[in-house]
């Protein structure tokens, strides 16, 4: 049986930062489990192929959620990532820390040394970019930032008009001093490449002896002995492998894939534990619950002028972005779709903005099942406009359906559940329809084409909202982070309550959810929760 002064189980965006930083002092051996592949593929490292990853099983969990009442009985459907990077690999890339009143709540809910001062040098230490090192960026790191603004689509011009037409302030960088306003997003990606966590964090670190990569390894059990976490349980190429940990057993599967493990190791609610007839070590009721994430709903308009539909959709425009993108590594497939947005106080009163927007100069609403046609859009030029509310008050759950680990897990993200989140959904489209109706856009509109202009009454918006509002593939919370034993699954250092040697370093410790995209924050838990590792194995 190997031996490892640490087990890293899930190679996404927390454990590629983590088996950088604990291998860099040379003093520690790391074991990195991946249950995915390599993400040497062609259309991982272009930047606009995450529209092919979106339905690939070969890179993609590819999850559905439980029907779901609130939204007419859909199920959702969650990609994530199973290949090197995680979901970093075939996200959008837009990088958005969130609002610093964020990580303070996080500290107020009982987790010192998470708030914003706390978390800021964590943020600062990944970075690098096309940027000045100032109080808010930094330059040096392994993560690449990219402000992409002299490439983006005309069109996001007209975006900032409409905005500035309703009194919305320019914002240059919403990871700067404020995040309010409208502006062109920053993308992890450099000289036309995705620049996932397995680029910026994990391939400077694979060529170290003290760092063993295992990809196709599938994590089906957490060893212990009484309460301390000894190893782990994998199957590797069919064959059933275990190893075992001097130091500590690390989570960093993510939202689904870390509560689920726990269960599936006796660590969990005694309810969902004791009729599969998993064995429970420790009845731990907060074990998957308070999943949480972000919705939002899209609006469709066809416009006057040319979009990015005009360069995609015919074969000669497919060709000539093509040969840019392999001759030059520029055009639109070096960047994202979602190109503009902002954030925004949806109405007065508000402390803090509570929405965040998009703005993709193309639209893809005909696509095929099992297709997300990024790189072949709408016959016609047409554009989406977007709103998310930043901070749902609805709690889901993932747990266990058998004790197969190889079952998929129940995903039950309860989407509108609370008031607060059908009016904040209602107030999104609300603004939208301003957006649209500003000088600027009504120029280039043609016609809304969704919802329609047919659909005008609260209730009329709110069931479109139900029947076409969808994740953004935020989840986070099921192994939250607090001090208290019975309301969460990890202290403020990260360890498991009630354990010895089991650590969870991912998206499931949020107490709460980010303002915004979560890969930034993902970032970060891992790079100040490689300190805290590395300041108890000392």
């Amino acid at each position: 049986m190997p031996i490892f002064d640490f087990i890293i189980i899930g190679a996404g965006s927390a454990g590629c930062v983590l088996a950088n930083r604990l291998t860099a002092c040379g003093r520690y051996s790391v074991l990195l489990l991946e249950a995915g592949g390599s993400d040497r593929r062609f259309w991982i490292q272009v930047p606009i192929g995450y529209g092919k990853a979106f339905y690939d099983k070969r890179v993609n969990w590819m999850y559905r959620t439980e029907p779901e009442p609130g939204l007419g009985g859909r199920q959702g459907y969650w990609p994530r990532g199973k290949v090197l990077g995680g979901s970093s690999s075939i996200n959008a890339m837009v990088y958005i820390r969130g609002q610093p009143d964020d990580f303070d709540d996080w500290q107020a809910q009982g987790n010192p040394g998470w708030g914003w001062r706390d978390v800021l040098p964590y943020f600062r230490r990944s970075e690098d970019g096309n940027h000045a090192a100032d109080a808010w960026h930094g330059v040096g790191g392994p993560l690449y930032v990219s402000d992409v603004s002299k490439e983006l689509h005309p069109l996001c011009e007209i975006f900032l008009k409409a905005g500035a037409e309703l009194g919305l302030p320019r914002n240059p960088d919403f990871n700067g001093a404020a995040q309010e306003g409208v502006g062109l997003y920053r993308i992890t990606a450099r000289n036309g490449l995705r620049m996932s966590a397995s680029r910026a964090f994990l391939r400077p670190a694979m060529a170290r002896k003290n760092l063993r990569v295992e990809t196709g390894a599938h994590a089906t059990r957490i060893l212990f002995n009484g309460l301390r976490a000894l190893g782990v349980e994998y199957v590797h190429r069919r064959d059933k492998c275990t190893a075992t940990a001097r130091c500590e057993v690390i989570l960093a599967a993510g939202a689904i894939n870390s509560p689920q493990l726990l269960q599936l190791s006796g660590i969990g609610p005694s309810d969902v534990l004791d009729p599969l007839g998993v064995p429970v070590l420790r009845c731990v009721e907060s074990v998957g619950r308070q999943l949480q994430d972000h919705l939002c709903i899209d609006h469709l308009y066809r416009a006057r002028r040319p979009t990015l539909n005009n360069e995609l959709r015919p074969w000669w425009g497919k060709l000539r972005a093509g040969i840019e993108y392999l001759a030059l590594r520029r055009g639109p497939l070096a960047l994202s779709v979602n190109q503009g947005g902002g954030f925004i106080r949806s109405r007065p009163g508000l402390a803090r903005p509570n929405m965040q927007l998009y703005f993709s100069p193309l639209s893809y609403s005909k696509a095929p099942p099992g297709k997300r046609p990024l790189m072949s859009p709408d016959p016609y030029p047409g554009f989406l406009l977007s709103a998310q509310p930043c901070r749902p008050t609805s709690r889901g759950y993932v747990k266990i359906k058998s004790s197969d680990p190889f079952e998929s897990p129940a995903i039950v993200p309860n989407s509108l559940a609370t008031d607060h989140d059908l009016r904040e959904m209602l107030e999104g489209a609300r603004f939208l329809r301003r957006l649209a109706a500003a000088p600027s856009f009504a120029a280039l509109i043609e016609m809304e084409l969704q919802p329609g202009i047919a659909v005008q009454s609260d209730e009329a918006l709110l069931d479109d909202i139900r029947r076409r509002c969808s994740t953004v593939f935020h989840p986070v919370g099921t192994c939250r982070m607090g001090p208290d034993p019975s309301q969460a699954v990890v202290d403020p250092r990260l360890r498991v309550h009630g354990t010895d040697g089991l650590r969870i370093i991912d998206a499931s410790v949020f107490p709460s959810i980010t303002s915004g995209n979560t890969n930034a924050p993902v970032i970060m838990v891992a790079e100040k929760g490689a300190d805290l590792v590395l300041e108890d194995a000392r």
